[in-house]
């Protein structure tokens, strides 16, 4: 077992009160280890909704208060749900194309969006070997929408917070293999990093100066209303269709 991928970090923070109590109250802790990824994993994904947080390097438990983020931040929260369990794991960082976010974020507010975007995934060791996770991104009723939205594609898709080859049936369950939504997006690769808050210090985050500040308290809610919408549009309409 390697400590440096089991690491309590200022954003990994898994020793924290609230993320220790989740952990507890669900019973994690007695799982096989297969199960406990699962279970982090699909708490991740389902019950911390797709949206934007104030900023890429926020703190694991942050993450969780929000109770939504996006790849990087719900990768933090991932992170610290498996080291809180004592598996191991650990980050890469990329840089998607701009473009797979078209349509999460509107258009009005698409020039904030740096052409080359800030992503990771979180790798977990499981069985012998390293595993791809990054299926956890968007929520399984954003999905869903956004499938219904698009009942037409069914391969290649791209945009909404998507790029995958296989739109109708992507491979975002937890199965004891890699998973993926954004990967067809991927630009460049950083490579591993024991934390994210080692790469976030090389490389810094997505926006800085007054764009930092604009999204920060403006822009990331117009873009949290939008997904917002797109997520509930499927809700009304099954509510609207019931006699």
């Amino acid at each position: 077992m390697t400590e440096k991928y089991l690491n309590n970090t200022n954003i990994v923070n898994f020793e924290h009160k609230d993320i220790q109590s989740l952990i507890d109250q669900r019973g994690w802790k007695n799982l096989d280890n297969f199960n406990k990824i699962g279970a982090a994993y699909q708490f991740v994904k389902d019950e911390i909704m797709f949206g934007y947080n104030k900023s890429d390097d926020i703190s694991a438990s942050d993450v969780l208060a929000d109770g939504y983020g996006q790849c990087n931040t719900k990768g933090n929260l991932l992170m610290a749900l498996l080291r809180g369990l004592g598996i191991q794991c650990r980050f890469q960082g990329f840089t998607i194309d701009q473009q797979l976010q078209k349509g999460a974020i509107p258009s009005y507010v698409f020039w904030l969006a740096p052409k080359y975007i800030i992503h990771s995934w979180v790798e977990v060791y499981f069985e012998g070997r390293w595993i791809n996770l990054e299926g956890f991104i968007l929520d399984e009723q954003y999905l869903s929408s956004l499938q219904q939205k698009f009942s037409q594609a069914k391969d290649e898709f791209c945009g909404y917070g998507v790029a995958t080859k296989c739109f109708s049936s992507p491979d975002t369950d937890w199965r004891g293999e890699d998973t993926y939504i954004q990967k067809e997006g991927i630009h460049d690769d950083f490579g591993l990093y024991d934390s994210p808050d080692k790469f976030y210090l090389e490389k810094g985050t997505n926006l800085s100066g007054v764009k930092r500040w604009l999204y920060q308290r403006v822009i990331r809610h117009l873009i949290n209303m939008n997904v917002s919408k797109i997520r509930n549009k499927k809700v009304l309409e099954v509510q609207n269709a019931q006699p």
